[in-house]
This record gives structure tokens, sequence and C-alpha cells, in this order.
């Protein structure tokens, strides 16, 4: 087409425009830019403690519309990414929250395995209330007493024997072993007439028949009426076999038995006091 000379008036040049066929609207603008091309980002969202999939992770970013769910693989797929550095957000129950910049060129397609770790958010049972300060109170118990003592205490429930407590030895403010028998029925002192060697004796066993002493659960005959008693803590006098429990009887029941419980003596076998 010749071109219209540049002599010619505007109406002129149009007229030979429209003569010529060619549209005056399109030969004044410019040609259209092609569109920008889009990047692609897919890949797996995976617990990174233990390698299995994540169902149902959220995957958004400010730059693209919308949220990216991961399927019951783990999978996902996030479609027109812009060009350029885009930051995405990657979240999940039970797990903290993650996020990561990824630089895109046009047209990309870009796989990535995403990892979120389980074990940096604690149990949700772990998650408690700051810890509140109680009142205080007092706690008062009466301590169980030593073995030795409660077995004492179960055989002077039987109701056979007579018995004598630590409390009843400072209140009488006895001395010796004799001061504490002679308060006892059926028991007596035999002094064989001189009175230098006194011998407790309980008055139904035979002449010359005399108690056995039991000490903190040991036998010893070594006792006699003249001991102190400043260390006796509990006694238990039994004056014939059918009064003797069955730990303390033996062929010599018949004379009776004086069972002593010193302060220093089950302490030394058991310290714990049990």
């Amino acid at each position: 087409m010749r071109l219209p000379d540049p002599s010619l008036g505007r109406l002129a040049v149009l007229a030979l425009l429209l003569g010529s066929g060619a549209d005056p609207v399109l030969a004044q603008r410019p040609p259209a830019a092609a569109p920008a091309a889009t990047a692609r980002f897919f890949g797996t969202v995976i617990d990174a403690s233990t390698g299995r999939p994540i169902v149902g992770a959220r995957i958004s970013s400010a730059s693209v519309p919308g949220i990216v769910i991961s399927d019951t693989a783990g999978r996902f797929d996030v479609p027109n990414v812009p060009a350029g550095l885009v930051r995405f957000y990657i979240t999940a129950s039970e797990f903290p929250r993650a996020n990561l910049t990824l630089a895109f060129a046009p047209g990309e397609q870009m796989e990535r395995v995403l990892e979120l770790d389980s074990t940096s958010t604690p149990p949700p049972e772990a998650v408690r209330a700051p810890a509140q300060a109680l009142p205080q109170m007092t706690v008062e118990a009466t301590p169980l007493p030593p073995v030795w003592l409660r077995d004492f205490e179960r055989r002077r429930e039987t109701g056979r024997g007579q018995y004598v407590t630590r409390a009843e030895i400072v209140a009488r403010n006895f001395n010796r072993l004799s001061d504490i028998v002679q308060t006892m029925r059926g028991v007596t002192m035999d002094c064989g007439g001189g009175g230098a060697s006194c011998q407790i004796r309980m008055v139904r066993a035979p002449m010359q028949c005399y108690p056995e002493y039991w000490v903190d659960g040991q036998l010893n005959n070594a006792w006699g009426p003249l001991v102190p008693v400043r260390d006796i803590e509990a006694m238990e006098i039994y004056t014939g076999p059918s009064d003797t429990p069955g730990e303390y009887a033996g062929r010599n029941a018949g004379c009776g038995t004086i069972v002593i419980w010193t302060s220093a003596g089950p302490r030394r076998r058991d310290p714990d006091g049990v």
C-alpha cells in the first residue's frame, strides 16, 4: 500500500486509509504484551521424626490465592505460582508451623519434600496451667510403734499374763526388778532364808524352780531381781505354762517366764524401728 503524502490534510489521509480497508483504531494501538508464565510448586509433606506422610497439611502463601491441603498420601500441588521469591506457610494439627521461601523462574516445575517435626510440639497433657500455690497445712500422725512393741500390745490384748509399761515404771518410782514383780499376782521372792541370794519365783512353781528371762527376744537367765529398771521399756510376766505364749513356751514354762524389753536391745537389732 502506498503511504499518503505528508502534505495532504488529515481528511485526505483518513480517506486514503478507509479506501484501503485498514482499521484506523488498530492502526493507532500498540501490540499487546505476551502473558507472563507462572510456575508450579508440588511435592509431599511428611513427619520428620517418623517419615510418614501428613494428611491435611495446609500450604498457603500471600502470593498465591487460596489454600492447598495435602491428600491421604501427603501430596500437594500449588499451581499459578508467580515468578520470583515466594514465601510459603505450612501448618498441620499437632505440628509446629513452618515456613520457607523459594525462588521461581517463569514456567518452573519445582518439587519439594516438606518436613514437619512432631517431637518439637509438647503433647496436650504437658500443656498445663501455671502451678498455683496452695495454702499451707499441717499434717500430724502418730508413728507406728516398733515391731517388738506391737507384739507386746498384741499379747497384752489376749488377757493372759501381766504387763508393765515404761510409764508405769516411772509413775510408781520402781528402781529394781524386784520392785516390779512384788506387785504382781502369783509372784514371790525366794531368799532361801539368808536374804543374800533372793530369787524371783512363781507361787505355783515347784520349789527351787525359777522363771526364765527373755531379754529383747533372747534367752538371758543372767538377769535377776537386783537388775536396775531404768532401761526397761516394757515387761511381761507369765506365772505358768497355761498363760505363757507359744513363742516363749518350753520345757521350763512351768517355772514361769519374764519377758523384758529394753530401750537399747530392739534398736540394735532393728535400727529403723520396724
